[in-house]
């Protein structure tokens, strides 16, 4: 019986603020503007601003949300 190979799968924990950019297809510029205000959250590791994708997906729903709001 041949020996069961397993492969581990590693899921992306952090994106860089230029990665985060092109998932939300914003300029750059704008995407540090949004992460220096706090509008998307961040954290400085060394000195590298990282993102988790969770961090995305909540400006994302609040995004909407507000624009939920607005045209209600």
């Amino acid at each position: 019986m041949p020996a069961s190979t397993a492969t581990t799968v590693i899921e992306r924990k952090w994106f860089t603020t230029a990665e985060v950019a092109v998932m939300l297809n914003f300029g750059l510029s704008k995407t540090k503007a949004l992460v220096h205000s706090g509008a998307i959250r961040s954290v400085l590791i060394g000195r590298s601003r990282r993102i988790l994708p969770v961090w995305v997906d909540e400006y994302v729903a609040r995004v909407v949300a507000d624009d939920m709001e607005l045209t209600a």
